[in-house]
């Protein structure tokens, strides 16, 4: 019996170190977008092999594979990129909840927004701000396939200022130092050391609230938070671990700041001036607008969702937001795509693309800041944000043609992420 019992559990370990046999599928396309920067190819098959692409052919012809798709009736195209969400909050103003509900609960949320969110068409996502864990273990999850949603480029907690935005406050003091991230810092030295200790904990991006924010229940403007010092800092550390920073930034000087000291991506922009783009042309700061952000928020003015404070600070900034990209653009600024998903419900991403277009950008600009600009961004222009061989799986269909009318993406009828179909 011994024998055999050992001869059993030989096998079973062979069988589970044995990697299984890859499928392989052939995507039937009525026509593809490769690129922004193509044009549409017309009938074509896309061969699929362990979550990559091996090969984009004209036509429809016999192709050795283990399971087809037939999309010909649709346009296939590279699946979009968000560059600014928060999958495991939901919107709303019950800022008090961080004292009531643990930070697990955050998975559990999240599980639901992934999917929404993949469905909807993205397939890669930047998480700008969540929990100690809880964007991470998302992140793995996602990744390891037990739960269906995008690729997660994960930030975890934001670096504040104590008592600014992204630091616990609307509490009493004793309940504000109880709910602490650990993520504050004062000077230079400290705010280098919690970069460090963001990237030691995970972090795939560093997030900074480099200004005051509409949300936070704090009314005291939104101007710049960080010196200039302590920005440099961040963003010098940060650069030599191989981390790009993003900064939540309204007012100007907050911008202009956060550029100058070589920060990658300015979130919001909302005050954005002449001297502020200025300064992000020069270093090459690209803008992530979240108009989204605006649409969400504002539809819960006057019906008891945020306090006060913050509903003052939210009519503050309407005005501003309906001219923010055209005024970047008009200084070179580059714009690339996120949404600030989580402010509003998630899987409404793709809102984000009308609104951009209603601010002069054309249908080709928009889905390229979706797609090649986001990737660039993310530093994964080789893996992400184009359909070609060696290039992530990560796919999208729908019915018309983005590149005549980009608002065709509110509605996506097929959705791949890494070679695995989210349904």
């Amino acid at each position: 019996m011994g024998a055999i019992r050992n001869s059993l559990v030989t096998g079973l370990a062979l069988a589970i170190a044995a990697p299984l046999a890859a499928e392989t599928v052939a995507i039937r396309a009525g026509s593809v977008i490769t690129d922004a920067a193509a044009e549409p190819s017309g009938a074509a098959t896309i061969l699929v092999e362990d979550g990559r692409i091996v090969s984009v052919t004209p036509g429809h012809g016999k192709v050795k594979a283990d399971r087809e798709i037939d999309l010909k009736s649709k346009t296939v195209l590279p699946g979009l990129i968000d560059l600014h969400t928060h999958l495991t909050g939901d919107p709303g103003g019950d800022f008090w909840k961080d004292a009531t509900e643990p930070e697990e609960w955050g998975v559990v949320v999240g599980a639901k927004n992934a999917r929404l969110t993949a469905l909807a068409g993205f397939t890669t996502v930047r998480e700008a701000g969540s929990g100690r864990e809880t964007a991470f273990a998302l992140r793995r999850g996602t990744a390891a396939g037990l739960v269906p949603g995008p690729r997660i480029v994960a930030a975890g907690p934001p670096l504040a200022i104590i008592g600014g935005h992204g630091d616990v406050n609307g509490f009493r003091p004793e309940i504000n130092e109880l709910l602490d991230s650990g993520f504050t810092c004062t000077g230079a030295v400290e705010c280098a050391a919690k970069v460090r200790l963001a990237s030691q904990n995970g972090a795939d991006v560093i997030k900074i609230t480099a200004t005051g924010g509409v949300l936070s229940q704090q009314g005291r403007g939104l101007e710049a938070h960080f010196t200039p010092e302590e920005m440099k800092a961040i963003a010098d550390t940060a650069h030599s671990l191989g981390l790009k920073v993003m900064a939540h930034a309204h007012g100007a000087r907050g911008i202009q700041q956060a550029a100058e000291a070589g920060i990658d991506t300015i979130e919001h922009g909302t005050y954005l001036d002449e001297a502020a783009a200025r300064a992000m042309k020069a270093r090459g700061t690209v803008l992530v607008p979240t108009l989204m952000a605006l649409e969400g928020v504002s539809e819960g003015l006057g019906k008891g969702v945020y306090t006060p404070v913050v509903e003052a600070k939210i009519r503050a900034v309407q005005p501003l937001m309906a001219s923010l990209v055209s005024r970047a653009r008009q200084y070179g600024v580059t714009v690339a795509f996120g949404t600030d998903a989580g402010v509003y419900q998630h899987g409404r991403n793709a809102g984000e693309l009308g609104l951009m277009r209603k601010q002069g950008m054309t249908d080709r600009e928009v889905l390229a800041s979706a797609t090649t600009v986001a990737a660039r961004v993310l530093g994964m222009e080789n893996q992400i944000g184009r359909l070609a061989p060696g290039y992530s799986a990560d796919i999208i269909a729908v019915g018309g043609n983005p590149l005549k009318d980009v608002t065709v993406l509110e509605k996506v009828d097929f959705v791949m992420v890494r070679g695995r179909v989210i349904d």
